[in-house]
């Protein structure tokens, strides 16, 4: 408990008091004790094996709760899981009271909303399409208490900004527990059929089904980042001047890409393209790398050859999609000076055009060994005084009017002491203002 900020411990007593009061109704119901026992005992059952299997959460069982209980009583069927799952990280008793209280205020609006708009008649009733507008405001408000009480343990945990905390939680939790909230109410509408409880058991087979697939993609997802985790270690460990720059031109990158409106999974290459740019670096002898003084055009020709040594190490990586053209590209420039191949204008990629902007804004606003950082203003002012002729006009606009929204911070990324950067002479890449 002491490793947890005092206002993060009296947050999660607030949410539990908020839960106990949902409860007090419960003695005044007629409540289905045997229906909520079931749900509890089902719903702890699918969060063990969820959780130890795939490590997320399962919200259908909840949901038919919802849609079946009293709000009172469909509060209490988060409480078993919460009590009997293991919890792997310290401290468990709170971590225990967030994981009964956080669902049992969420099920509990969940199912005042159903149960307000009539749905609980629609359910016997198999009212549809009617069913599917109680049970949808009920998934709504599911997600919206979800999504309010993760960004306020954020924002009192980490001093996070509310607006900044809740930024996108709700997005990214809708579609799945929309899908949750469907197969909830088929669990619900197959409950109060004939057949009762044991065909409801039913739905539960192609949501595992569903989950194993996810699962996989998460699993496959983790892979990538642990090869191209794997790459960036390699390259700093050989570069240490430029530690930790490969990584802010990954997030350079996603600035523009997010500016000009690419999609999520076109960002995400970017991302992965200003992350990998320098992987050639691996084929650079490291004496040059290192090389205290001005390199000679042989020297300079070798290192300039990083680009190709890149693309050719990351082709075989399918994943990584365009981004692999933009490790070979991301030295080219519009007039058709910059390296390998000297193309020009439109020619260049549009993903190497937006890294070779974030490449060069972050080399020019992190301190190294051998030069000290710029401040952001004069580094935009030397982007757009070089735009048009080395790097694309829109590129760089798109950088400026992100960093105007969200600001930038530059990080120190040498590892040699300070009295170094003094003797260190600088050693700029051909065409790179640094």
């Amino acid at each position: 408990m002491e490793t947890v900020p005092a206002r993060a411990r009296g947050y999660v007593a607030a949410v539990a008091v908020l839960a106990l009061l949902c409860l007090l109704p419960l003695p005044t119901l007629r409540t289905p004790w045997w229906a909520l026992g079931l749900l509890a005992a089902l719903y702890a059952a699918c969060e063990y094996v969820v959780r130890r299997r795939f490590g997320g959460t399962f919200h259908p069982v909840l949901l038919a709760g919802a849609f079946l209980l009293p709000p009172p009583a469909a509060a209490l069927v988060p409480l078993p899981a919460a009590l009997l799952c293991p919890v792997e990280q310290r401290p468990a008793l709170l971590r225990r009271v967030w994981r009964a209280a956080q669902p049992a205020l969420a099920v509990w609006g969940a199912a005042t909303v159903h149960w307000t708009l009539g749905g609980r008649d629609a359910v016997v009733g198999s009212d549809f399409p009617y069913a599917l507008l109680p049970a949808g405001a009920a998934v709504l408000a599911f997600c919206l208490i979800l999504t309010a009480l993760d960004g306020g343990i954020l924002a009192v945990t980490e001093r996070v900004p509310l607006r900044r905390a809740w930024r996108g939680l709700l997005s990214r939790t809708l579609a799945p527990v929309a899908v949750h909230g469907l197969a909830g109410l088929m669990m619900a509408v197959l409950w109060r059929s004939p057949y009762g409880p044991v065909a409801a058991l039913l739905v539960l087979l192609p949501m595992y089904v569903s989950w194993w697939v996810f699962a996989q993609y998460h699993r496959q997802r983790a892979a990538h980042q642990a090869t191209i985790r794997a790459l960036v270690q390699a390259v700093d460990i050989k570069d240490g001047y430029t530690r930790g720059h490969s990584e802010r031109v990954g997030q350079a990158s996603v600035l523009i890409a997010r500016e000009l409106g690419m999609d999520d999974e076109r960002v995400e290459v970017l991302r992965f393209a200003g992350i990998l740019h320098d992987v050639g670096k691996l084929g650079v002898p490291t004496r040059l790398l290192r090389k205290d003084g001005p390199l000679t055009p042989e020297e300079r020709r070798i290192i300039e050859l990083h680009p190709e040594y890149g693309h050719e190490m990351v082709r075989g990586i399918s994943f990584l999609g365009e981004a692999r053209t933009a490790i070979l590209h991301h030295h080219e420039r519009l007039d058709g000076s910059g390296y390998p191949y000297g193309l020009a204008g439109d020619r260049i990629p549009e993903c190497a055009r937006v890294v070779a902007v974030a490449d060069a804004f972050d080399a020019m606003t992190s301190t190294r060994s051998y030069s000290r950082a710029r401040p952001v203003a004069t580094a935009l002012a030397e982007l757009e005084r070089c735009a048009g002729a080395q790097f694309d006009p829109r590129m760089v606009g798109a950088l400026a009017r992100a960093l105007h929204r969200q600001g930038w911070h530059p990080a120190v990324t040498a590892d040699e002491p300070p009295h170094r950067a003094a003797s260190q002479p600088q050693v700029p890449s051909k065409g790179t203002p640094q």
